[in-house]
């Protein structure tokens, strides 16, 4: 599963972070890295973008971005 397919109030733990070069980089920058648990906080009217809760605070990404991360929903962190 994606981190776009979670439900609101729904935990995960990422699996893998796939993309390419600079938006990957990104990505795991931001603290999106495997074995860390996030929160979907909410998610735009339109559905785009999305809010998450990674390592104490709120980040929004684009649904498209949030499509090359994979979850483990529930899972426990490290």
């Amino acid at each position: 599963m994606t981190l776009d397919q979670l439900k609101p109030g729904t935990a995960a733990v990422i699996a893998a972070v796939g993309g390419e070069g600079a938006l990957r980089c990104r990505l795991l920058d931001m603290g999106l890295i495997p074995h860390t648990r996030v929160t979907l906080q909410k998610v735009a009217p339109m559905g785009d973008p999305i809010e998450i809760r990674v390592r104490g605070y709120e980040l929004t990404l684009r649904v498209d971005d949030a499509k090359k991360i994979t979850v483990t929903e529930g899972g426990a962190s490290r």
